[in-house]
């Protein structure tokens, strides 16, 4: 019979309060409160405590705290990867980030998911679907990405977009639900 961690990693339903579970997110938690409590000065304490806490992230990884997460194994970057302030990361399943890869503040991406009848949702089973971000990709500041979705190489997310489907390559993407604006070659080679 798998265990509550094997049916959460597998995508199945799953029991959120399984001890071995719930020991893991107290474990993230103490090393995210240590991180988001330290001060800028202690460089080297943060570089520590990232290694511990996310210890599948790549070269040049850096986040401005504050930064939430559940379990912090379950995400995975490539090189050059950016959180800014504030970003809340429900890495329940595989949360796959390219490199060269930038988040404004407040983005959330959430791979967790409940049932949609109420009577089932009273069993506090939770089932959780991975995400993925490829590379080159701008996330803008309080966007939100929703489980299951990937998006592709080059794509730019606009401000307090809702992400709900996946987004192709090379695109800027934005709104509520996110739908595809205009290829990333139409937009001006300029910041706004």
């Amino acid at each position: 019979m798998p265990t509550e961690k094997q049916k959460m990693l597998s995508g199945d339903w799953y029991n959120p309060l399984d001890k071995a579970l719930s020991a893991e997110r107290l474990a993230a938690r103490k090393l995210q409160h240590l991180f988001n409590h330290s001060t800028p000065d202690d460089e080297a304490l943060r570089r520590q405590l990232l290694k511990q806490w996310l210890p599948n992230s790549g070269k040049h990884f850096y986040v401005e705290p504050p930064f939430y997460c559940d379990y912090g194994y379950n995400i995975k970057t490539g090189a050059k990867v950016f959180f800014n302030y504030n970003c809340v990361v429900l890495d329940v399943a595989p949360v796959t980030i390219g490199s060269n890869v930038f988040f404004g503040p407040a983005v959330q991406i959430y791979t967790v998911n409940h049932p949609l009848d109420a009577t089932e949702r009273r069993s506090l089973q939770e089932q959780a679907l991975a995400v993925t971000i490829a590379d080159d990709v701008w996330i803008g500041g309080g966007a939100i990405i929703l489980p299951g979705v990937t998006i592709g190489a080059g794509t730019v997310i606009a401000a307090g977009s809702v992400v709900t489907k996946n987004m192709p390559a090379g695109v800027v993407a934005g709104g509520n639900p996110c739908r595809v604006l205009r290829n990333v070659a139409e937009q001006e080679n300029k910041c706004d």
